[in-house]
């Protein structure tokens, strides 16, 4: 399959954030789903996630403050504006202190697939790919860097982490390719107007030569 099918692209991932629903069981997938594209976490560790697990660090930023299931590694995961609001509009909603009531991950892919065609996105969309999303779409090619992101997502080694390296590598190029053609003609306009500057110069300096 091409490297695009495993995450949502910018105008994907705006399309399922601004998608209403009337209803509710797969309004809480979509947000699941765009909670752990804001924030990198996967199933395993979502369905875990607990309030206390919410630190206000001196910069007077919320974080979440865990250990990978998967891993054992310790994560550090700052809320940006969405997964923030997210975790209000939940709030006492699941059991024992969790952020969210997660289904089964069996459930939410099942009914991903519903939120997926309902949003006009025609990708084959799990909960993992949530995961790619932040790594490609949200972290790295808004600046972000890989060690950090290795950092954020809990793996023990970089060199797990490099995949997402290539990924956005080759975004970077595919976008080059889809820009190529009109960066050709815009190029061309620019060139044949300086080739017309220079001949009407050319024709001035002759008509004063000749005068």
């Amino acid at each position: 399959l091409p490297i695009y099918r495993f995450y949502l692209t910018t105008e994907e991932l705006k399309r399922l954030q601004d998608k209403k629903f009337s209803n509710k069981r797969l309004e809480l997938i979509r947000d699941l789903f765009l909670f752990s594209c804001y924030t990198g976490f996967g199933y395993a560790d979502l369905k875990l996630l607990s309030s206390d697990m919410l630190r206000r660090w001196p910069n007077g930023n919320l974080w979440i403050d865990t250990e990978r299931i998967k891993t054992h590694v310790d994560v550090h995961v700052r809320l940006l504006d969405v997964p923030l609001m997210l975790i209000r509009k939940y709030e006492g909603q699941a059991k024992g202190g969790l952020l969210f009531p997660v289904p089964s991950n069996q459930k939410i892919n099942e009914y991903l697939k519903e939120v997926a065609a309902l949003c006009g996105i025609d990708k084959a969309v799990t909960s993992q790919m949530a995961r790619h999303t932040f790594a490609t779409t949200v972290y790295l090619c808004n600046g972000g860097t890989i060690e950090a992101l290795s950092k954020i997502l809990g793996h023990k080694h970089i060199s797990t982490t490099q995949i997402y390296a290539e990924v956005t590598n080759r975004m970077v190029s595919s976008d080059f390719r889809a820009i190529s053609g009109n960066l050709a003609a815009m190029q061309r306009s620019v060139l044949e107007k300086k080739d017309r500057k220079q001949d009407g110069k050319r024709v001035r300096r002759s008509l004063r030569d000749t005068a």
